[in-house]
């Protein structure tokens, strides 16, 4: 089980603070609405010797310990890289979203998806909107990430989640309970993947254009050394 906590942003601005104990968290992988950008990101892991999904969507089932809020998170060595995606988070105060990062170790994808995720933290920001002040434009919502690589700060993600399976239809397919998170689904990469080594920092971004307003986190990795 893990604690998380969310400033809560309303529609009207005004913010109230929300403490959640999450016991189940669900990666959605593969949840791109065209067929042609999914078969993008499949060919983008392939080159780093990742398998083909048996189906798509699939819902990879992970510890909820991962989740973390910090500004840092340690990783063995360089070959792990964050995505930017839409976290949605249940709660007896309601249905909550967010943004995170599903940090994954690529070397070990290589090896089995739901390991290398498994390896690596999951950073999430601290603001959070309600989802029913979202729902009705949903596919309006626009996610970025910038890498931050030796100092040099770059786009590295950038969309609108139009791109991806909407909220409503991943939730009838993998309900969340009181007290579950899920990861929703990324976008395509700018330049490919790359592994991040130590001090290179992930920046994330979701922006409600209708409401205009942005949650926004970052982290950087602290590269552990391998020992072999």
């Amino acid at each position: 089980m893990q604690h998380v906590s969310f400033q809560v942003v309303e529609r009207s601005g005004t913010a109230r603070a929300v403490s959640i104990e999450v016991d189940h968290l669900t990666i959605a992988g593969w949840a791109g609405r065209d067929q042609a950008a999914i078969e993008h990101h499949i060919a983008e892991l392939a080159e780093l010797g990742v398998k083909r999904p048996s189906t798509t969507p699939c819902f990879y089932r992970l510890g909820s310990e991962l989740l973390t809020q910090a500004e840092q998170i340690d990783v063995v060595g360089t070959k792990s890289s964050g995505e930017a995606e839409c976290v949605l988070v249940q709660s007896d105060a309601g249905l909550f979203v967010t943004v995170g990062s599903d940090h994954t170790d690529r070397e070990v994808e290589a090896y089995g998806v739901t390991v290398s995720k498994q390896v690596c933290p999951k950073p999430v920001a601290r603001d959070a909107w309600r989802f029913d002040d979202v729902v009705g434009h949903w596919d309006q919502l626009e996610l970025r990430a910038y890498a931050v690589t030796n100092g040099e700060r770059r786009m590295y993600q950038q969309g609108s989640v139009a791109s991806l399976l909407p909220a409503a239809e991943l939730l009838a397919r993998a309900p969340l309970a009181q007290g579950a998170a899920m990861f929703c689904g990324t976008l395509a990469v700018q330049g490919g993947i790359v592994g991040m080594g130590d001090g290179d920092a992930l920046e994330l971004e979701l922006h409600d254009p209708v409401l205009n307003r942005t949650v926004r986190h970052a982290y950087r990795v602290r590269a552990l050394p391998v020992v072999e």
